[in-house]
């Protein structure tokens, strides 16, 4: 697939994260995918790297805390290769009534047409205060 090809398959993937379609969104992620959160897993339970499953079941966790969901804005996408870059912000209202508004790179890689790696990173004290605290 083309860069631009690849870019697309991310950008539909937001879409769908974004309108509450999270079964579509993992659709796009291949079997073998995983997802890293960038940070030190003693300083922010959200880090470390997840399979595919593990992945589904912490956004199942995120869906539970924004009851009116989270919104992930793609602001720039860079592709080269298989590789897509994308500078993002998101947005929603958590259940403890704290707005979560975060600001993001990330990494992904798209093989196939499906995702096959990301590497989010984020502002890891924003989350866990609106997340976590």
């Amino acid at each position: 697939m083309s860069a631009e090809d690849n870019k697309k398959v991310v950008l539909s993937f937001f879409e769908n994260f974004s309108a509450g379609k999270a079964a579509d969104a993992l659709g796009q992620m291949s079997e073998t995918a995983t997802w890293t959160v960038m940070g030190r897993p003693e300083g922010f339970a959200l880090a470390g790297t997840r399979t595919k499953a593990e992945f589904t079941q912490l956004l199942q966790g995120i869906g539970a805390a924004m009851p009116k969901g989270l919104r992930l804005t793609p602001k720039a996408l860079t592709a080269e290769g298989d590789r897509v870059a994308v500078e993002a912000e998101s947005y929603g209202e958590h259940a403890n009534g704290k707005i979560y508004n975060n600001m993001y790179h990330f990494l992904i890689e798209v093989q196939g047409g499906k995702i096959q790696a990301v590497r989010e990173y984020l502002d890891t004290i924003h989350a866990k205060d609106v997340l976590l605290g």
